[in-house]
């Protein structure tokens, strides 16, 4: 997938998210604690899906799948942002850049199908509850959740294929803190005017089927809970979808100004802002995001505390 150029000779170099050194400090261990609560709170779920029986339904699963793209998302990027920050070699390899933009458009570009998805799934409990178990089972599901990664495999490929095969013959400094597709491509020493429109359009379609699929789903609904008569249904249906919604607007705003937006309303300062939004802390506050305005994840982690405190006391009474 990664050919190497001959004119691609020599390792890129990173600026990183501050030029100045006076914040390193500061910044590392800010960056720190959020990857640290970001990738513990997107594993906590994981497990607390797996092991609550009352959360092996389609939403969990699928929301168990988000958890696992985040926590390879953040860790995508961030231990070599971290590493960068203390060392004073802050380069990386043409085939590790490649690795890491395959990787990190992967992960985004099956978040985008996910999210949709989801979408489709909180349609079918709003609009279609006696059906859901039908609808929404498990043959569905993991077809549903397969189609994401594939989905995002395949942009992944396309991608970084088309990204790792343009010329770098000039400067290999790259003014970001991992290697973005924009902020590689500005290096390159040749004409990019045809490789452009074709990852335009890639992305473009990477954000418009999903947000189509979200746009009816939700158009649905919305006629849905107009109809209903009782005021707690309307409150239980707009419960089960407001997490979602909060996290849709989070991750396709931050993603809709790097992709879509064209580069003449970029600057490399605001494009390290917006991406550092949305690859760090956009997987801390999805989980967060799930797990405080959920009363199921709530009630299943005061279950497994329970359990724990007492297996505790069974264990200190055998002693």
């Amino acid at each position: 997938m990664l050919v190497r150029n001959s004119t691609s000779s020599s390792d890129f170099v990173l600026l990183g998210l501050l030029v100045s050194s006076e914040a390193t400090g500061v910044l590392f261990t800010v960056i720190f604690a959020i990857f640290v609560v970001a990738v513990m709170a997107n594993v906590f779920m994981i497990v607390l899906i797996q092991a609550d029986s009352r959360l092996h339904t389609p939403m969990y699963f699928l929301l168990s799948q988000l958890s696992v793209m985040d926590t390879l998302f953040i860790c995508t990027t961030v231990p070599k942002l971290l590493v960068d920050m203390v060392s004073e070699e802050k380069t990386i390899s043409f085939v590790a850049c490649g690795i890491q933009i395959f990787l990190y458009v992967t992960m985004i570009g099956s978040e985008f199908f996910l999210l949709g998805l989801m979408a489709y799934d909180r349609y079918v409990a709003v609009c279609n509850p006696l059906r859901y178990s039908v609808l929404m089972n498990r043959k569905v599901c993991l077809l549903l959740a397969a189609g994401a990664w594939l989905g995002g495999s395949l942009d992944g490929f396309l991608l970084t294929t088309i990204t790792m095969n343009v010329p770098y013959c000039g400067s290999h400094t790259i003014d970001h803190f991992f290697c973005e597709i924009p902020a590689v491509l500005r290096l390159a020493c040749a004409d990019t005017s045809l490789y452009e429109p074709l990852m335009y359009i890639c992305c473009v379609l990477m954000l418009l089927i999903p947000i189509s699929i979200i746009s009816t789903s939700y158009s649905l609904i919305l006629v849905t809970v107009h109809r209903m008569r009782s005021a707690e249904g309307r409150k239980k249906a707009f419960t089960t979808c407001s997490s979602h919604l909060t996290v849709v607007s989070i991750f396709y705003g931050a993603a809709f100004y790097t992709y879509v937006l064209p580069q003449s309303f970029h600057t490399p300062e605001q494009d390290k802002v917006v991406s550092a939004f949305y690859t760090i802390i956009t997987p801390m506050l999805n989980p967060l995001i799930y797990s405080l305005r959920n009363r199921d994840v709530m009630g299943a982690f005061k279950r497994m505390l329970t359990r724990c405190s007492s297996a505790q006391k069974v264990a200190t009474s055998d002693t």
